[in-house]
């Protein structure tokens, strides 16, 4: 499923002395199955822009079309229906007594049949990688990992066509980051889904998408692929971003290690550059 925006521009409370101009005449587009990273700080339009992907937001002016429909003209509810937005902290929306009525909440608001409803449940929870004998547990008796997938659960039990994730991480000790992003990869590979990641965190853009957009007061400011966009160190640092940390270590590497590559973004990159580079010096050593 695509996504163009059109001449976007939002501005919030716009006519009273609080009015503040959150996204600037934006176009983008994205294609059906992409996994994109959103980057920029604080303020800088990330969230506000995501949430006119459903409609949650209704433009100041400019348009925003999925799949080529107008999601702002009457009628267009199931299209908008299709983008699926996981907010940041989810678990903090869990509210039922039980994890499966948490999760069957929505298709109960839509009316879905009761057998329909279980079935579809249980699809989602094995997305996420729970499995069924937590259906009867609070959802306050679980991990915080489990909290956020049960919260993912919930959107996929729709059936989006596009999943928008603001911060999925956030809060979350390390091995559940890496559940969480082991997640969103496997949906978007076994479902092709078009994901959508805003994120703070540099190493989990660069680790986890394709291409990356940055925004800058409420603009795109760059659009291009992650090797493209952190290469371009010092624009991320002049609007107060930075590289992946990995990425500032090969370079303080590269003054004692002149033959490396210091061009990489990952810890995957650099384990295999720093491998090569110990092997071609180990085998000269032997000579």
């Amino acid at each position: 499923m695509s996504i163009q925006v059109k001449d976007l521009t939002y501005i919030y409370m716009k006519g009273t002395p609080f009015e503040k101009k959150a996204l600037d005449n934006v176009n983008l587009q994205i294609e059906d199955g992409e996994i994109i990273g959103i980057i920029g700080h604080t303020g800088s339009g990330k969230s506000t822009l995501v949430q006119h992907f459903n409609g949650l937001l209704k433009p100041t002016s400019g348009s925003v079309f999925i799949d080529g429909a107008d999601i702002s003209i009457k009628g267009s509810e199931a299209i908008r229906r299709r983008v699926g937005l996981v907010f940041q902290y989810p678990e903090h929306q869990l509210f039922e007594e039980s994890v499966y009525k948490d999760i069957a909440f929505g298709l109960q608001k839509r009316g879905i049949l009761k057998e329909e409803s279980h079935s579809r449940v249980i699809e989602a929870l094995r997305a996420v990688g729970l499995g069924e004998e937590i259906l009867d547990k609070s959802p306050f008796e679980l991990s915080g990992g489990q909290k956020r997938r049960v919260a993912i659960a919930g959107i996929l039990v729709l059936e989006p066509s596009v999943l928008v994730l603001d911060e999925p991480t956030a809060g979350l000790d390390p091995k559940g980051r890496d559940e969480i992003f082991s997640l969103i990869k496997g949906l978007h590979r076994d479902k092709g889904m078009t994901v959508i990641l805003v994120s703070h965190s540099m190493e989990d853009i660069a680790e986890n998408v394709d291409r990356v957009l940055v925004m800058n007061s409420g603009k795109i400011q760059i659009d291009g692929s992650a090797r493209t966009v952190f290469e371009n160190t010092e624009m991320l640092e002049s609007i107060g971003l930075s590289a992946p940390q990995i990425t500032y270590l090969m370079k303080g590497l590269k003054h004692l290690m002149p033959e490396i590559n210091e061009k990489v973004f990952t810890v995957r990159e650099a384990k295999e550059e720093l491998k090569k580079y110990l092997k071609k010096s180990w085998g000269d050593n032997s000579k």
